[in-house]
């Protein structure tokens, strides 16, 4: 019930595979485009390369969303030995196809580092669970292995079989109709998966964890009342993550946990289980729960720094003036240390949002309860313990503690590297990779800005402009054509 992750789909898994906060990998700016020539930064040491080291066998099912602009990119480069999913954030849950605008389509459903045409027309939960039974039916319960299993859902499109849909016809929401339908599909394939660990001889010494990527999106069907915010924000709903561990190696088993647990955490907690060496793993922001979740032991997390983004939209009415001199409040920024949490800039949508009843809308603006802060706020603070769903904003009466939060904003951002977020490159069309998404550059490729820099000089060798060449080509072709036409 302490919980949390980041407001959407990158960062979270970012998160999740390096132990690291966003800051301290580039990505802290939205999330990696099917276009962009980005990706986890090839210097992270991952979560599946550290449990290949301590003996594990590794896999992953589901959604990538990490970039794979090129071969090195890729899960099975990042630590896995297999791999079956999808690269990019939002594909059809039938057909695998994914536009990342008006004709840029293409196919995105992968089998290692091949294109996996021959799965499409399989619904994605099913197809990801029945793919992890057969990672286990096929490996020795004597060995140890490590399956991570990101679940397209219930990430939109909504999309289920009409069969779990009709089971909340009742329901007058259509968006949280087909939403419900997808929970059920999901839990389905999670008992599944359960049902396949005792099957095959693992259960027992088997840990599962369970955990969302971000918030609801409360007009996509989700719901993150009665917390404030949506997916995407960094008010409560959009950070704080729906989770559960089920272990029979739990001491104390069948309980709430109130310890402050981050997504980071799990990466030094299950190398730590898997007797891994963490030494040579320096600067993870993550600390190892186990005796936390397990035993019910103190959390030796005291503080979260949920992110630091210096390229959205900068609040209008902040200044460095309104943050003591120490930070500028119109950066998008938020943190949590104890009991306190601050945000600065602009957080995002900010109503508390019911969850939708009314036939056929998705949201109502008579069912929200309205922001009631005022037009030039730029800096809020929130007891979250006692006010969990931040309605009583105390930055005016307690200056003292918003000073000492600037601080550690402050700290932070001394420790960040630059932010990745290159521009969109045509090469990555899939229309030039056979009509799927997938790796378009190449190893003898110019690297493209990382970090905000200016790409380096050529040095007396000039690239070759393959793109260049099939635009000629087309030109040619169409060239032709019209020459040709009546």
């Amino acid at each position: 019930e302490n919980y949390y992750i980041q407001p959407i789909c990158t960062p979270s898994r970012s998160q999740l595979i390096t132990g690291r906060y966003q800051i301290h990998t580039g990505l802290q700016h939205s999330i990696i485009r099917p276009r962009q020539p980005n990706c986890l930064p090839l210097d992270q040491v991952t979560l599946p390369q550290k449990l290949q080291e301590a003996g594990y066998s590794t896999h992953m099912v589901g959604k990538w969303h990490l970039g794979f602009y090129k071969k090195e990119c890729l899960p099975t480069r990042r630590g896995f030995d297999t791999f079956l999913g999808s690269l990019t954030g939002n594909v059809d849950y039938y057909t695998y196809d994914n536009c990342d605008g008006p004709g840029v389509c293409g196919y995105d459903l992968h089998e290692g580092e091949d294109v996996a045409w021959d799965q499409s027309g399989k619904y994605s939960t099913f197809l990801y669970a029945q793919r992890v039974s057969k990672i286990l039916a096929s490996h020795s319960p004597r060995e140890p292995i490590f399956i991570y299993v990101a679940f397209q859902a219930v990430h939109t499109p909504l999309q289920s079989p009409k069969e779990y849909i009709y089971r909340y016809r009742s329901m007058g929401n259509v968006a949280r109709r087909k939403y419900a339908a997808m929970v059920t599909c999901m839990d389905e394939a999670v008992k599944n998966i359960t049902w396949a660990l005792k099957k095959y001889g693992y259960y027992d010494n088997s840990v599962i964890v369970f955990s969302t990527d971000n918030g609801g999106q409360t007009f996509s069907g989700g719901s993150n009342w009665p917390l404030r915010g949506r997916k995407g924000t960094y008010w409560e709903g959009g950070v704080r993550g729906i989770g559960f561990v089920h272990s029979p190696l739990i001491k104390r088993k069948r309980r709430t946990s109130w310890a402050l647990v981050h997504i980071t955490d799990w990466y030094p907690t299950l190398v730590s289980l898997a007797r891994g060496n963490l030494s040579n793993v320096p600067g993870l922001d993550g600390y190892n729960v186990w005796p936390a979740i397990s035993e019910g032991k103190e959390s030796p997390r005291t503080e979260i720094l949920h992110n630091i983004d210096p390229l959205y939209n900068h609040a209008k009415y902040g200044s460095l003036e309104d943050g003591f001199g120490i930070w500028n409040t119109a950066v998008q920024a938020s943190i949590r240390v104890g009991e306190w949490k601050l945000l600065t800039g602009d957080p995002g949508y900010s109503d508390w949002i019911p969850p939708q009843t009314l036939t056929n809308f998705p949201g109502s603006w008579w069912n929200l309860e309205r922001l009631t802060d005022g037009p030039r706020k730029s800096v809020w603070l929130f007891n979250i313990t006692a006010d969990p769903y931040e309605r009583y904003d105390l930055s005016e009466q307690r200056p003292d503690v918003v000073r000492a939060l600037l601080l550690r904003l402050a700290y932070y951002n001394r420790t960040a590297i630059p932010v990745r977020y290159p521009a969109e490159n045509p090469r990555a069309h899939p229309d030039f990779n056979g009509g799927a998404w997938g790796p378009w550059a190449g190893e003898d490729d110019v690297e493209e800005w990382e970090g905000g820099r200016e790409p380096p000089k050529s040095r007396g060798k000039k690239k070759k402009c393959k793109i260049c060449k099939l635009r000629s080509f087309f030109r040619k072709l169409n060239t032709r054509l019209m020459s040709n036409r009546i």
